[in-house]
């Protein structure tokens, strides 16, 4: 499948708190959020999924909901940048990560299936296949099934895809397939959101359907949903909450920019700089005991 004509512009230094990652079509500055189509084939159920953290990288980076064009940034805690910490054996993320554009899991709406409200950000991606993927990179990819985090009560639903060129791309056509060609994967990645926070001080995270995954169906289900929500943004009918829906493309936002304008915003931010260094307590394992 050719690829698409996004671009990852860098600007600010990386690790640092002006890093940021905008991104670019073949006519200028566009969001992630909100520019990039959900789909890629839709007749095929191909999506766009927006890269945020390769896989065994700790930086946890996310698209900026309220910042104009929604560039990828750094989490931000506690005025540090966030890295998530090894919980052993696993070292960063275990996937590449990121979410789907013109997406959105509404703070307002209870989920029916897990009984918690959204989490207010687009839909998370686990991409499993065997490459790992650049930041800010665009793959288009195949979900075959999703798992329901409650994260400190919010329903977070992670997605777990395949790169469509990736080898397995073909065979994995269901969540059932992820634990025949996969094996382990899905039981690591329960265990890894259980335990990820726990670093941090914070209680071991929680799951609807005890942590069971659940199928392609489903998925596409929660997916139609939370397009459905982003939808709901640009008509005015749910209240964005500070959320930026700034945008270049979407002919029928009443958000749209002019490209002088959007150019301006990249332009106005620092220039791409020399990584700043990364304290060295972002590689320590950490050993955790599950009471």
């Amino acid at each position: 499948m050719a690829s698409q004509p996004f671009t990852a512009v860098e600007r600010g230094a990386p690790n640092s708190f002006d890093y940021r990652i905008y991104f670019r079509d073949a006519n200028g500055p566009i969001s992630p959020m909100h520019d990039i189509p959900l789909y890629a084939d839709e007749a095929n159920k191909i999506y766009n999924m927006v890269v945020e953290v390769p896989r065994w990288t700790n930086a946890k980076m996310e698209i900026s909901l309220k910042e104009v064009l929604n560039p990828i940034k750094q989490d931000i805690k506690k005025e540090k940048l966030r890295f998530v910490a090894n919980c052993f054996p696993h070292k960063g993320y275990i996937w590449n990560y990121g979410a789907l554009p013109q997406t959105w899991e509404n703070p307002e709406v209870l989920d029916a299936s897990t009984g918690c409200k959204g989490d207010n950000d687009p839909i998370d991606v686990m991409e499993i296949g065997q490459r790992i993927a650049k930041r800010g990179e665009v793959l288009q990819v195949k979900v075959v099934g999703c798992i329901g985090l409650i994260d400190e009560g919010e329903t977070d639903w992670k997605l777990v895809a395949i790169d469509v060129n990736d080898p397995l791309a073909e065979q994995l056509k269901d969540i059932a397939d992820v634990e025949r060609l996969c094996p382990g994967l899905l039981k690591a990645t329960v265990e890894w959101y259980r335990i990820y926070k726990i670093p941090d001080g914070k209680p071991e995270n929680k799951f609807a359907f005890n942590g069971e995954a659940k199928n392609r169906e489903f998925a596409t289900h929660v997916i139609e949903d939370v397009h459905k929500f982003w939808q709901s943004l640009h008509s005015k009918e749910a209240d964005a909450g500070g959320i930026s829906l700034s945008n270049t493309t979407v002919e029928s936002s009443t958000f749209k920019m002019d490209l002088v304008a959007a150019e301006k915003v990249i332009n106005d931010s620092p220039p791409l700089g020399e990584p700043q260094p990364i304290d060295p307590i972002v590689d320590k394992s950490h050993y955790i005991r599950l009471k």
